[in-house]
C-alpha cells in the first residue's frame, strides 16, 4: 500500500484511461469520485463476469453480485466453466452496463470463498436481500455455497476500474495496491 494510504480497496488512485485516442481528456478536472463506482456497484443486478478458459479463449457469463468489503462477491456452481475458468487462473472482468452512456468495468483477481465465517456469512446474505424484491424473490443462502453442495463463492478484489457517465469527457480510472 502505499505511504499515503492511496490505493486502498475504498480509497484508490484516480486518474484517466491510458489511451487519448478517443478524446479522452489530460486534465484530472472531472474525473469521477470512486464513491460513484461503489454506488452502481452496490445497486447493479446483473453483472458480467469474463475469464479465460484454458486455451487462452474469452468466457463471459451473467451472474447476480454484491459488494462487501471492497470486493465483488458471487456465486455459482464450481463445475461451471467460469469456475473451472477461475480454478487455472483467477484473473475476471466484471462489467455493468449503468445506461446508454454510462459504463463501469472492473478488472482484478478473483479467489473461491466456499465457507465463509459466520459473521460475514451474515453480512453476505444481508447484501443479497437486494434480489429479495425482483421478480425472483431470491434468498441466499450460505449452504449453497459449500463445495460438497456442489456450490461456490468467489470474491473479485479490484486491480483497476474504469468508468464514465458521459464517455469520453469524465472517463476515469481507478488503480487499487494489492
Amino acid at each position: 500500500m502505499s505511504p499515503d494510504g492511496a490505493g486502498r480497496l475504498d480509497d484508490p488512485r484516480a486518474d484517466r484511461p491510458g489511451t487519448r485516442d478517443y478524446g479522452i481528456p489530460e486534465s484530472l478536472e472531472g474525473l469521477l469520485p470512486w464513491s460513484w463506482a461503489v454506488a452502481q456497484l452496490e445497486r447493479s443486478l446483473t453483472y458480467w463476469i469474463s475469464t479465460v478458459r484454458p486455451d487462452g479463449r474469452p468466457h463471459a457469463v451473467p451472474t447476480w453480485a454484491v459488494r462487501l468489503d471492497g470486493a465483488l462477491w458471487f456465486e455459482g456452481g464450481v463445475g461451471t466453466r467460469h469456475a473451472r475458468n477461475l480454478a487455472g487462473n483467477p484473473a475476471a472482468v466484471a462489467s455493468i452496463h449503468i445506461d446508454e452512456d454510462a459504463a463501469l468495468i472492473v478488472e482484478g483477481l478473483v479467489a473461491a470463498h466456499p465457507d465463509p465465517p459466520p459473521d460475514q456469512a451474515t453480512r453476505l446474505v444481508e447484501a443479497y436481500a437486494k434480489y429479495r424484491l425482483t421478480r425472483w424473490a431470491y434468498e441466499a443462502d450460505p449452504a449453497n455455497w459449500r463445495r460438497e453442495n456442489g456450490g461456490g463463492l468467489w470474491a473479485l478484489r479490484p486491480v483497476v476500474a474504469l468508468g464514465w457517465t458521459h464517455f469520453p469527457d469524465d472517463a476515469t480510472r481507478w488503480r487499487f495496491e494489492l
